[in-house]
């Protein structure tokens, strides 16, 4: 941590934030090795905040690394800066997490029964998307504070449930959401590569 001080997270702002979540969004899709085409990502990012809109049931938030005491942000090696310049002064965008309520009408015989067998109805269900951190910060506990935002905002909302879909060997990834309680469950979308899916009771 005593690379990236002044860490602060924030909601992203739009219209004045699109442009950085844009970048982080790409980067994220850069870092996966499969396509997101599936999901459209070209008009999700087209149409940002879209689904993650406050108005709409959803949140989008940023992970900041700012200069204190007129220093640089985020000089973590050689000078070079971790993440992407915000329209904010002397400040990087180095993670990001949304959420965004989840709607379904089940497509197969397996998203059927993980419904059936919910808690809550699927207006009550929300999913976590676009986990990420620059290269250069992580393996330095940065998650923590993306993760509890997420879902303690979403239990602000009133959300019963959290999905989530990652692929199967993105062991990391997995093993900061089952610290966090996600359990595997059922696929509950149609997802052409090898994933899993996690669900966490709020």
């Amino acid at each position: 941590m005593t690379k990236f001080p002044n860490i602060q997270i924030r909601d992203a702002q739009f219209p004045c934030d699109k442009e950085v979540v844009g970048q982080l969004f790409k980067a994220y899709a850069q870092s996966l090795p499969v396509s997101l085409d599936f999901q459209n990502f070209d008009h999700e990012l087209a149409e940002l905040p879209g689904k993650y809109a406050s108005q709409k049931g959803g949140a989008l938030w940023l992970l900041c690394s700012s200069a204190g005491n007129g220093g640089a942000a985020a000089m973590p090696t050689e000078g070079k800066k971790a993440g992407f310049s915000t329209a904010r002064q002397d400040e990087q965008a180095i993670g990001c997490i949304a959420i965004r309520p989840f709607f379904t009408t089940p497509t197969t015989t397996a998203s059927a029964t993980l419904l059936a067998h919910s808690t809550s109805p699927p207006t009550k269900t929300c999913e976590l998307k676009r986990l990420y951190l620059a290269p250069e910060t992580r393996g330095l506990g940065l998650s923590k504070p993306l993760m509890e935002a997420a879902i303690s905002h979403a239990r602000k909302l009133g959300y019963k449930e959290m999905l989530l879909d990652t692929l199967r060997n993105m062991t990391t990834a997995r093993k900061i959401y089952e610290g966090y309680g996600f359990e595997e469950v059922d696929s509950y979308y149609e997802n052409p590569n090898d994933a899993v899916f996690y669900r966490l009771k709020l």
